[in-house]
């Protein structure tokens, strides 16, 4: 029987604060693959995402097909808006939800893997419910930077840190190569941008370190972290009511794509833009619209 196999490697997952999102599905199929999981958590978050692993408000969604809870190797204080420690204004790293994880950048996040496991493994702009004729010079560029550039950063980082073989992947949105209404502030150029930029990094860091990127186009998911977009509710009615596969995208099928590409099965792939959306991409017209 051919199955995924990521018994004895490492995987890390940048964005994990909750179990209702992409990122923990992913975990959770990385875990259930054989994969030993870290993940990286935003600061402000980090403090109410251990309180609900300790406390055990979770374990009901961190149960594993073998009866085993998923467990997380490290958890890393990450905000991707910060290359290094320097980075962040002095009243992000004096702040008490910043200043008592240590250094929360992503070269922080290098160096502490580096030290944890030797060398052998993500937001909204802040301006998202603007149309972009409204986004200031700022938002777009904080959206370009955290959405975008962070995957170049952590490539550049993490990658001399990883064997032949490795992977990396993304999560990007079809807004980054047709028009999302609703979906602003600079994130559909940031989208286009983290397309655009996995091809580059492919063939970088193939040719460089070894290792394949890609990056999955998802459809909309109710997460709390997309709540932020505001009409996330309309999204995924309206692509279930018009994709070919007439549902709602679940996040464990994103989860398992991701163990997937992330495997030796898939190490043919990279480059790549990966859809799970039930197949919307593929539409040209809404069938309401057919149904007129």
């Amino acid at each position: 029987m051919l199955t995924i196999d990521l018994t004895g490697k490492r995987a890390l997952v940048a964005g994990v604060a909750d179990d209702a999102g992409f990122g923990f599905a992913i975990a959770k199929s990385l875990a259930e693959a054989g994969a030993s999981v870290s993940v990286g958590t935003w600061p402000p978050a980090l403090n109410i995402f251990m309180n609900l692993l300790e406390r055990g408000k979770m374990d009901e969604s961190r149960k594993l097909s073998n009866g085993q809870l998923l467990q997380f190797e490290k958890v890393y204080p990450l905000d991707a808006a910060y290359d290094t420690l320097a980075d962040p204004p002095e009243d992000i790293r004096s702040n008490k939800r910043y200043k008592e994880t240590g250094d929360f950048s992503i070269d922080g996040l290098a160096r502490r893997i580096e030290v944890d496991f030797g060398k052998n493994s993500l937001a909204n702009g802040p301006e998202v419910k603007k149309p972009l004729l409204e986004t200031s010079r700022n938002g777009y560029l904080t959206a370009v930077g955290v959405s975008a550039y962070s995957l170049v950063s952590m490539v550049s980082r993490l990658a001399p840190l990883m064997r032949p073989g490795g992977s990396f992947l993304s999560l990007t949105y079809m807004a980054g190569e047709r028009v999302i209404p609703g979906y602003g502030g600079g994130m559909s150029s940031a989208k286009a941008a983290l397309e655009s930029d996995t091809r580059v990094l492919a063939f970088e860091a193939g040719r460089k370190y070894g290792v394949r990127v890609n990056t999955i186009s998802a459809g909309p998911l109710a997460s709390r972290a997309a709540s932020a977009i505001g009409i996330i509710e309309k999204m995924v009615e309206y692509c279930a009511a018009n994709s070919p596969l007439a549902e709602p995208l679940q996040a464990e099928e994103v989860g398992k794509t991701a163990a997937f590409l992330s495997s030796p099965l898939a190490s043919g792939i990279t480059g790549t833009v990966v859809y799970v959306d039930k197949g919307y991409h593929s539409m040209g017209m809404a069938l309401q619209d057919v149904a007129t």
